[in-house]
Protein backbone atom coordinates (compact mmCIF):
# COMPACT_ATOMS: atom_id res chain seq x y z
CA UNK A 1 0.00 0.00 0.00
CA UNK A 2 1.01 3.47 -0.34
CA UNK A 3 1.99 5.99 2.10
CA UNK A 4 -0.05 9.17 1.75
CA UNK A 5 1.38 11.67 5.12
CA UNK A 6 0.47 15.31 5.54
CA UNK A 7 -2.98 16.97 4.30
CA UNK A 8 -4.08 14.71 2.13
CA UNK A 9 -7.53 16.28 1.38
CA UNK A 10 -7.13 20.29 2.85
CA UNK A 11 -11.10 20.06 1.74
CA UNK A 12 -12.46 17.80 3.81
CA UNK A 13 -14.93 19.05 6.31
CA UNK A 14 -17.46 16.74 6.49
CA UNK A 15 -17.82 12.95 7.19
CA UNK A 16 -18.89 12.46 3.96
CA UNK A 17 -15.56 14.22 2.08
CA UNK A 18 -13.66 12.35 4.62
CA UNK A 19 -14.82 9.02 3.72
CA UNK A 20 -14.46 9.74 -0.11
CA UNK A 21 -11.46 10.70 1.11
CA UNK A 22 -9.94 7.71 2.28
CA UNK A 23 -11.75 5.50 -0.56
CA UNK A 24 -9.85 7.42 -3.01
CA UNK A 25 -6.09 6.60 -0.96
CA UNK A 26 -7.17 3.01 -0.34
CA UNK A 27 -8.06 2.54 -4.19
CA UNK A 28 -6.95 0.75 -6.19
CA UNK A 29 -6.39 -3.05 -4.54
CA UNK A 30 -6.56 -2.54 -0.58
CA UNK A 31 -6.40 -6.31 0.40
CA UNK A 32 -8.17 -5.22 3.17
CA UNK A 33 -11.51 -7.27 3.86
CA UNK A 34 -14.43 -4.88 3.42
CA UNK A 35 -15.89 -4.86 6.97
CA UNK A 36 -12.39 -3.45 8.62
CA UNK A 37 -12.29 -0.71 5.92
CA UNK A 38 -16.17 -0.19 6.97
CA UNK A 39 -14.57 0.20 10.21
CA UNK A 40 -12.07 2.91 8.84
CA UNK A 41 -14.98 4.68 7.55
CA UNK A 42 -16.81 4.81 10.68
CA UNK A 43 -14.22 5.58 13.09
CA UNK A 44 -13.27 8.71 10.06
CA UNK A 45 -16.52 9.94 9.79
CA UNK A 46 -17.17 9.78 14.39
CA UNK A 47 -13.76 12.12 14.14
CA UNK A 48 -15.06 14.92 11.59
CA UNK A 49 -18.27 14.36 13.38
CA UNK A 50 -16.75 15.08 16.82
CA UNK A 51 -14.90 17.87 15.05
CA UNK A 52 -17.85 19.43 13.80
CA UNK A 53 -20.25 19.83 17.10
CA UNK A 54 -17.16 19.99 19.52
CA UNK A 55 -14.42 21.81 18.04
CA UNK A 56 -15.66 24.58 15.95
CA UNK A 57 -15.19 22.88 12.55
CA UNK A 58 -12.58 20.77 10.94
CA UNK A 59 -9.15 22.36 10.74
CA UNK A 60 -7.38 19.65 9.05
CA UNK A 61 -7.32 16.37 7.88
CA UNK A 62 -4.70 13.29 7.49
CA UNK A 63 -4.20 9.85 6.27
CA UNK A 64 -1.24 7.66 6.26
CA UNK A 65 -1.82 4.67 4.60
CA UNK A 66 0.66 1.66 5.34
CA UNK A 67 0.79 -2.19 5.07
CA UNK A 68 -1.57 -3.17 7.57
CA UNK A 69 -3.16 -0.45 9.18
CA UNK A 70 -4.36 3.72 8.01
CA UNK A 71 -3.87 6.31 10.45
CA UNK A 72 -6.60 9.22 10.17
CA UNK A 73 -5.76 12.28 11.83
CA UNK A 74 -8.61 15.18 12.30
CA UNK A 75 -7.83 18.28 13.31
CA UNK A 76 -10.36 21.34 14.91
CA UNK A 77 -9.92 24.46 16.89
CA UNK A 78 -10.56 23.14 19.98
CA UNK A 79 -7.93 22.66 22.95
CA UNK A 80 -10.60 20.43 25.15
CA UNK A 81 -9.88 16.74 24.26
CA UNK A 82 -12.28 14.31 23.59
CA UNK A 83 -14.22 12.40 26.57
CA UNK A 84 -16.57 9.44 27.32
CA UNK A 85 -20.00 10.82 28.34
CA UNK A 86 -21.80 9.55 31.34
CA UNK A 87 -25.28 8.31 29.83
CA UNK A 88 -27.06 8.25 33.05
CA UNK A 89 -26.06 11.93 34.43
CA UNK A 90 -26.04 13.13 30.59
CA UNK A 91 -29.35 12.04 28.98
CA UNK A 92 -28.96 13.88 25.55
CA UNK A 93 -28.96 12.25 22.67
CA UNK A 94 -25.68 11.19 21.10
CA UNK A 95 -22.11 10.17 23.13
CA UNK A 96 -21.34 6.90 21.10
CA UNK A 97 -18.85 8.51 18.80
CA UNK A 98 -16.02 8.64 21.01
CA UNK A 99 -16.53 5.03 22.87
CA UNK A 100 -16.81 3.43 18.79
CA UNK A 101 -13.58 5.45 17.77
CA UNK A 102 -11.97 3.78 21.36
CA UNK A 103 -13.33 0.22 20.74
CA UNK A 104 -12.52 0.33 16.95
CA UNK A 105 -8.68 1.78 17.10
CA UNK A 106 -5.75 0.24 17.86
CA UNK A 107 -3.89 3.55 19.20
CA UNK A 108 -5.86 6.67 19.88
CA UNK A 109 -3.53 9.94 20.90
CA UNK A 110 -4.63 13.41 20.80
CA UNK A 111 -2.30 16.67 20.70
CA UNK A 112 -3.02 19.65 21.99
CA UNK A 113 -1.94 22.93 20.97
CA UNK A 114 -2.45 26.46 21.53
CA UNK A 115 -4.79 26.79 18.86
CA UNK A 116 -6.65 23.35 19.03
CA UNK A 117 -5.91 19.84 18.73
CA UNK A 118 -5.48 16.54 16.57
CA UNK A 119 -6.61 13.44 17.34
CA UNK A 120 -5.45 10.50 15.45
CA UNK A 121 -6.75 7.30 15.08
CA UNK A 122 -4.79 4.25 13.58
CA UNK A 123 -7.28 1.47 12.40
CA UNK A 124 -6.11 -1.90 11.72
CA UNK A 125 -6.79 -3.68 8.48
CA UNK A 126 -4.67 -6.71 8.87
CA UNK A 127 -6.98 -8.51 12.04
Amino acid sequence: MMTTRGDASPGVRTPAEARRSIRRALAPGTSAPSPQVDDLLLVASELVTNAQRHGGGVTGFALDVRKGSVAVSVSDASRCPPRRRSRTRDPRPGGYGWPIVLRLSREVTVDVRPDGKTVRAVVPLDR
